[in-house]
């Protein structure tokens, strides 16, 4: 162990060996924070600590699987074999199974996602006979959230003025009484939500001293990793089973803390020193990933913000280039800039797609980059969509397991009962709904003896409801002697889910039938890998259940295929590329509009530049758009504040060459093409990439958008449908020649609608409101079916009809 040590810098083992106290230990980005976790767990084993004594908590089951890994390398696959390590819904998940009893739920209980959440919110705002657009039910659930992210219950919800007066301003006054409904359903049906994995722990531990010393004097030493992203619920817990031994070490970096939205509290971090005592504070300071010139800029974005904790981040690596920063015309030129330098980058340094990732404030950004990329044969993966366990023909599959495991699953119930149609229509359903809620029972209850609780239904009716409550009872025989693979296989050939799969050929039930075949191999995966680990039980259909539930967005999808990654920055935490290009850098998007005006929202969204920046190895381009397409008009943007809040020093302001572009001077700089690198158009379709823009079965991977349903207000075909729908053709024009923006008649300034037949020839150069910098190339037609094609610096070759077409000429 003390070779090993000896591969560790001074700040790191430091870190690593102390275990005497409570430790705070700084992490910067790129600073070895894994490393240091690795290690201490193997020095605290090393020094005495039995392996279940210890208790890591992480933000990701990868990063728990992948530590344990490591650790397993260090110490012996045995040993680390018994550490308790997840993250922490999946660590009091088992922990609330055992102790079930002590808070009222069977051991059986079902975990809901956010979609099954969101559906049982909407089924209590329709009972309540609410508007569901007023009462949004993921607006509705993320208030819940939120409130049980700050320990709030519905009796405290339902004193807090606070609360009541935003709900009532917002014109949600009921929010509390679909919330105190909602958590009645909840123990009704015998389940929890996420939030209640922490909430229901919480109270185990602070209701029942006798539970909470058990697990704590269990617990010798307790780690945490990402501590900057705990919230309330998760920091009292973890202070419950410390506040006496005081052996605790977590390990965060305040610069990176962005999941606020989230319910993740800063103070958590910034405060840790009062909230124990005699606190060593470790700071890992060297970035091993990225160039100095990457990390000395990051820093100096972070001198502005006020809320910190002091550190000097800095690294030894080989010297590269500064961070680069552009303002392109549009949204477009910005998408095609990006594009040519990935091309001229591959070129000069021989590089896969995989070494690219575009970065962004908001999902709706990734489209322009789509079609871009679509446009010029480079493959791309848009990470963060629709997740494999959320599609519907797995959601189906596995409610039919979880009805198996938990019958009082309300949801599971209602999404299986038809399904494959068997002849119990809605309002069959919505009579054994109501009558579960008269009586105050689960449907299954309903189910499973109607005349005792008089369900109103026909004969027939009452037959196809016996024949399936006899499928799911038939299943639930043989929970005992049947593993998951096995149950679960017979589960989806007796229920007809199999034939209905498979009765057609076509290729979207082929994609189905793949999904379907996935996650018959992962069980089966899950079962094998478990014997593996020497779980001498049978690996049960429940297990798998709670391991599908707690899977998260983190857990799935690295990046292995040679494809470029388009996502936001809150997905792209944790990883890291050779080249970051983070784009839409401009006010009132990054940051966001929300944010502008709270000092602890700006600060975070400064934090989240940060982030982004300090994701790149090499190479790291900033860039903005002078005129955007954003709620259905073009918008005139300004370039983010956060780009003057990195010193000059380290970054290199790209001009657009066409004088001032509106960021004023200090956002001019050297004039080169793209981000300062050329570009050969004629290599862009060397290597041949077919196949790469099919729907990808893997998790987080969605199928690129179609280029036709994009919406591209200068074209023909958009003013057509427009003044199909009973639009105003002159109101359009006017709109368009002013960056989608109306104005009245009077005020409507000179378009080139009113002259069509003007000075143009081949090869005028004009600069376009979307296109950028253009030469024409060829003039068709005359008056106002006159059309133009202009080959554009970087945005390619357009036809435009010149009535509606807003430029004006350089030369």
């Amino acid at each position: 162990m003390d070779n090993l040590l000896d591969s560790l810098n001074d700040s790191q083992r430091e870190a690593v060996v102390y275990s005497d106290g409570p430790s705070l230990v700084i992490a910067g980005a790129g600073s070895g924070k894994t490393r240091v976790l690795t290690y201490k767990i193997a020095y605290l084993l090393q020094q005495g600590y039995e392996p279940w004594s210890i208790l890591a908590l992480t933000f990701t089951n990868k990063a728990a699987r992948e530590m344990k890994e490591r650790i397993g390398t260090l110490v012996g696959a045995d040993r680390a074999r018994y550490l308790n390590m997840g993250t922490f819904h999946s660590v009091f998940a088992h922990i609330l199974r055992r102790e079930a009893e002590a808070i009222g739920f069977q051991p059986n209980f079902t975990i809901y996602d956010t979609k099954d959440s969101q559906s049982l919110v909407k089924a209590i705002v329709k009972e309540m006979n609410l508007d569901d657009k007023q009462y949004a039910p993921a607006t509705i659930f993320s208030a819940i959230s939120r409130a049980k992210n700050r320990l709030i219950l519905p009796k405290q919800y339902a004193d807090d003025t606070e609360l009541r007066d935003r709900d009532r301003f917002a014109k949600v006054d009921q929010t509390y009484q679909i919330y105190a409904a909602y958590q009645d359903r909840l123990r009704q049906a015998n389940a929890m939500d996420f939030d209640d994995l922490l909430i229901h722990t919480y109270f185990l531990f602070k209701n029942n001293a006798d539970i909470c010393r058990r697990y704590a004097d269990r617990f010798r030493y307790v780690l945490v990793d990402e501590y900057q992203d705990t919230n309330s619920v998760q920091q009292q817990i973890v202070l419950l089973l410390t506040s006496e031994n005081q052996k605790i070490c977590v390990v965060g970096d305040d610069y990176q803390s962005i999941y606020a939205f989230r319910g993740a509290q800063i103070d958590n971090i910034l405060n840790f020193q009062r909230i124990y005592k005699d606190v060593h504070i470790f700071k890992l300071e060297r970035n091993y990933r990225s160039t100095p010139e990457i990390v000395n800029a990051a820093n100096s974005l972070m001198k502005h913000n006020q809320y910190q904790i002091a550190k000097d981040v800095f690294s030894s690596n080989d010297n590269g280039d500064k961070v680069t920063y552009r303002q392109l015309y549009s949204d477009r030129e910005e998408a095609a800039v990006v594009a040519k330098t990935i091309r001229s980058i591959m070129r000069d340094e021989g590089c896969d797609y995989r070494d690219f990732a575009i970065l962004y404030r908001t999902n709706s950004q990734s489209r322009i980059f789509e079609e871009e990329f679509r446009n010029h044969n480079m493959p791309y993966r848009v990470v963060g969509s629709t997740e494999f366990f959320q599609r519907k023909e797995i959601k189906d599959v596995i409610a039919y397991y979880r009805v198996v495991v938990n019958p009082a699953d309300e949801e599971a119930v209602k999404r299986i009962i038809n399904y494959p149609t068997r002849g119990i229509g809605n309002t069959t359903l919505q009579k054994i709904i109501s009558c579960a809620q008269s009586y105050g029972v689960s449907l299954w209850t309903v189910l499973g003896n109607p005349f005792a609780y008089q369900l109103d239904v026909n004969r027939g009716t009452m037959a196809k409801l016996g024949t399936f409550v006899q499928l799911i009872e038939g299943f639930m025989e043989h929970l005992a002697d049947k593993d998951a693979y096995e149950l679960g296989d017979m589960i989806v050939r007796q229920s007809g889910v199999f034939d209905d799969l498979y009765h057609s050929t076509d290729i979207e039930s082929r994609s189905r039938q793949e999904n379907f075949e996935e996650l018959l191999g992962s069980i089966n995966e899950f079962v094998e890998s478990r014997k593996e680990e020497g779980q001498d039980d049978r690996v049960s259909l429940a297990d798998f259940l709670q391991q599908v539930s707690l899977q998260t967005d983190a857990d799935t999808d690295d990046n292995d295929d040679d494809r470029i990654s388009l996502m936001t920055i809150h997905a792209a935490k944790g990883l890291e590329f050779a080249t970051v290009f983070v784009v839409g850098l401009e006010e009132k998007l990054f940051p966001s509009l929300r944010s502008s005006n709270s000092l602890k929202e700006l600060e975070e969204e400064r934090r989240l530049l940060y982030v982004a920046i300090t994701r790149a190895r090499k190479h790291c381009y900033l860039s903005s758009a002078k005129n955007r397409w954003m709620y259905s008009q073009m918008e005139m943007t300004t370039p983010s504040r956060f780009i003057r809040d990195i010193s000059s020093e380290f970054l290199d302001v790209v001009s657009s060459g066409r004088g001032n572009s509106g960021g004023g001077a200090a956002y001019q700089g050297h004039a080169r093409s793209g981000y300062g690198r050329r570009d050969d158009d004629s290599w862009q379709n060397s290597r041949p990439v077919g196949g790469q823009f099919v729907a990808d079965r893997k998790p987080k991977i969605t199928r690129p958008h179609q280029p036709e349903t994009a919406v591209d207000p200068f074209s023909e075909g958009f003013k057509q449908r427009y003044v199909a729908r009973g639009g105003n053709l002159r109101r359009l024009s006017s709109a368009l020649s002013n960056g989608g923006r109306t104005v009245p008649p009077s005020g409507a300034s000179h378009s080139a609608s009113a002259a069509p037949d003007c000075a143009l020839s081949v090869g005028t150069v004009i600069e376009h409101q979307r296109f950028g910098v253009g030469r024409v190339v060829q003039i068709d037609g005359t008056g106002e079916n006159t059309k133009v094609t202009v080959d554009f610096e970087n945005t390619g070759r357009k036809q435009l009809l010149l009535k509606f077409a807003r430029y004006t000429i350089k030369s």
